[in-house]
């Protein structure tokens, strides 16, 4: 028979009166094992997995035949104890370091780039290796910074130093498997071999079998206000080894330096940071639980995340979940950002991964389409002096990526942004000609048509797309 726990819990209001600590008490008595918990609720991924190919994407030098064994059966007491010494292993900051320097990336406060650790790449990691050892390690402060978000408002970013990096990538290296192991499906943000797409196909899926009535929900600030000492309670529960656990705690309150202030933080997780992501998912797991084992469907991608009901009395109720969850866990759902509808109703739809569901179809999100023409204009500048071909090789490899991402949007916004693109570089020839103008009358089209640029390799989204909707 097939299992599941939502059938043995009592009723969903029932379960919702009992509060975070009726219902974590109810998950308790029931011994939830995730392992059954993830079959249940994919069934289709029922034994067609051996064990090299569910963890093919870890550290050989760190989890061993052995330890996943352990992992996948379950170790005494449910904790893992002795960590440290893998986290500090030679062979595990070296892979580490290689993991650093193929994202690249900035240098921290202390301005040493990748490229300067390279040069003296085994001297820095033996003193790394030493003060791990000695217990006399200390993060360097996290270097502030600040990209745009749209509507004028910006994101704070944390640049923590090369070797800082080194340390959290490695700390993540033993880490990830323990909790990964727990995590349910429905949570696809960086996950090994998950991704926005299945986020997104899974969001389509459940639209399409009837789950319209969508509760939107938005985070306010996340990332900034994660409680850390309830974080490290739920990483002691699966992990006792005490220098591991002090290692974490000394990112989460390493110094933010912004220009020439410079603070302790007292929540969040620096966005920028390696391990950010993973402490995250760890801290909305009990949510994904929650919600999962309540009845309903929802899909998450880090912060963002969407529940799809059947009905509007089950949308309302699964908010009312999460607002009672949220309030009790030291978060905010965002007032303006969270809403209820039925997203086959015009104006009613919600915003996910870039997408606009609505009525029925996918668009491309405002902000998103916003974002790819502010990139164009930004190559396309009429002063830019480069030749024509020399622009189109620039533009062609974000438009050819843009597609690829939104090719199952609404087809109409595909035309429209040929035309934008073609305009562009038009007011380009006119302006190499010394001839004012924007480069949008019948004339510049007649003299430009689009099989010129078609010729010239220019990328076509409206030609792509025809291509992608052919049977195979």
């Amino acid at each position: 028979m097939e299992w599941k726990p939502w059938e043995r819990l009592e009723t969903k209001a029932g379960f919702r009166e009992g509060g975070q600590e009726g219902g974590c008490a109810m998950i308790d008595r029931m011994q939830l094992k995730n392992e059954q918990f993830r079959q249940c609720w994919n069934p289709a991924k029922q034994g067609t997995e051996t064990l090299e190919e569910k963890w093919n994407w870890v550290e050989a030098s760190v989890w061993t035949e052995r330890m996943l064994a352990a992992l996948e059966n379950g170790v005494r007491g449910g904790k893992w104890y002795s960590l440290f010494d893998k986290v500090c292993a030679q062979v595990t900051l070296q892979r580490a370091w290689q993991k650093v320097a193929a994202n690249r990336g900035a240098a921290g406060v202390d301005k040493i780039s990748v490229e300067r650790f390279r040069a003296n790449a085994a001297g820095y990691l033996h003193e790394l290796e030493v003060s791990l050892k000695k217990g006399v390690y200390q993060p360097l402060p996290v270097r502030r910074v600040y990209i745009p978000k749209g509507r004028g408002q910006v994101r704070p970013l944390g640049i923590p130093a090369v070797k800082e990096r080194i340390v959290q990538t490695a700390l993540k290296m033993v880490l990830e498997p323990i909790f990964e192991n727990e995590f349910l499906d429905m949570s696809y943000g960086f996950r090994p071999g998950k991704g926005c797409k299945d986020a997104l196909r899974e969001v389509d899926r459940l639209v399409k079998t009837g789950h319209v009535f969508v509760v939107d929900a938005d985070l306010k600030s996340y990332f900034d206000s994660i409680p850390h000492s309830r974080l490290l309670k739920q990483i002691s529960e699966k992990v006792s080894d005490g220098q591991v656990l002090k290692l974490v705690d000394q990112f989460l309150n390493q110094d933010i330096l912004d220009g020439l202030k410079c603070w302790k933080p007292t929540s969040g997780t620096p966005q920028g940071a390696v391990a950010s992501p993973l402490l995250a998912n760890i801290y909305l797991h009990p949510l994904d639980m929650l919600i999962t084992c309540s009845g309903y469907r929802m899909v998450r991608y880090a912060d963002d995340f969407v529940i799809l009901c059947k009905t509007q009395e089950e949308a309302d109720n699964a908010l009312s979940l999460v607002t009672e969850w949220t309030q009790k866990s030291g978060l905010t759902l965002h007032p303006e950002k969270t809403h209820v509808g039925n997203c086959l109703e015009k104006g009613e739809g919600f915003d996910f991964l870039g997408y606009r569901f609505e009525s029925g179809k996918r668009f491309v999100r405002a902000k998103s389409l916003k974002a790819l023409k502010d990139k164009i204009r930004h190559r396309t500048k009429r002063t830019r002096g480069h030749s024509l071909k020399g622009i189109i090789e620039d533009i062609n490899p974000t438009l050819r990526g843009w597609f690829e991402y939104f090719k199952h949007a609404h087809h109409y916004v595909f035309s429209s942004l040929d035309g934008f693109i073609r305009r562009r570089l038009r007011a380009i020839l006119r302006k190499q000609e010394k001839r004012p103008g924007r480069g949008i009358c019948f004339e510049d089209h007649r003299r430009w048509p689009n099989s010129f640029f078609a010729k010239r390799g220019l990328f076509t989204m409206v030609k792509a797309h025809a291509e992608a909707c052919r049977s195979r």
